[in-house]
């Protein structure tokens, strides 16, 4: 991203944002709600376009592209992906549906898709849910089907977008060892992770983007960027950040 920003409704979401995401590089993605994480992030996906300034994914110039194909390239799980799936949608169908970048399936997928859709729910410990309705599932089995959703079309950058949200700390600790496992596997992708929470930064993400008002407040390696200081500084209350085995771990100090 090279000097972008938004405009929605007279309001700069995102200002003067610059950004470069090497490839495999896991960055988080850190600020306050409001910030303008979500907006970013969908920009990134190809369902925004900036108001101003210049985006390039996976090497393609927006303007120079066809959204809908380079769509096919990024994988995406969160809470704007989620909303849209029908509680009566058959598991498999879903991670197959990865494939056409659609919610549904309007093309018919080969018997090799769905053979690949099997192995990634193995792979992802969710196989076993494969023959309920997507309503009746829990929030951590949703989420690992729409990671191996994502995933069926081999691409090169995931963005993960509050993954962890809603569920308990068991669901929470194998959501995120999933996704440590899934940095440390062959030829993974590039992943872009938002959360409000350090101790969601698993030892793979090796580097922060942080948001405030819609500005960069801080960008680099994360031993740099999780500082109580910087975090302070972002959510406008004390913040204690302590490192603890690989993770980071926060201690807010609330006044009365």
């Amino acid at each position: 991203m090279e000097d972008v920003s938004f405009v929605r409704s007279r309001r700069m979401i995102l200002d003067q944002i610059n950004w470069n995401v090497s490839a495999g590089d896991h960055w988080v993605v850190l600020g306050a709600n409001g910030s303008g994480k979500t907006t970013l992030l969908q920009m990134l996906a190809g369902y925004l376009w900036p108001t101003r300034g210049r985006v390039t994914v996976l090497g393609e110039r927006f303007g120079q592209v066809d959204l809908r194909l380079l769509r096919k390239r990024i994988g995406w799980v969160g809470s704007f992906l989620e909303a849209q799936i029908p509680s009566t949608q058959r598991p498999l169908d879903l991670i197959v549906s990865g494939k056409f970048a659609s919610i549904g399936i309007f093309e018919v997928p080969e018997e090799q898709d769905y053979r690949q859709a099997c192995d990634l729910a193995a792979q992802l410990r969710c196989d076993h849910v494969l023959d309920s309705p997507y309503g009746v599932l829990s929030q951590g089995e949703k989420q690992r089907l729409l990671i191996a959703r994502a995933l069926i079309h081999r691409p090169r950058l995931l963005i993960l977008d509050e993954p962890c949200a809603g569920l308990d700390l068991v669901s929470r600790e194998l959501l995120l060892h999933t996704i440590e496992d899934l940095a440390h596997s062959e030829d993974p992708p590039t992943m872009v992770l938002v959360t409000h929470h350090l101790e969601e930064i698993m030892p793979a993400f090796g580097r922060v983007f942080m948001l405030k008002n819609g500005r960069c407040l801080a960008q680099g390696r994360k031993e740099e960027v999780l500082k109580s200081g910087m975090m302070e500084e972002a959510f406008g209350i004390p913040v204690h950040v302590v490192e603890e085995g690989g993770r980071y771990w926060s201690r807010v100090a609330l006044t009365r």
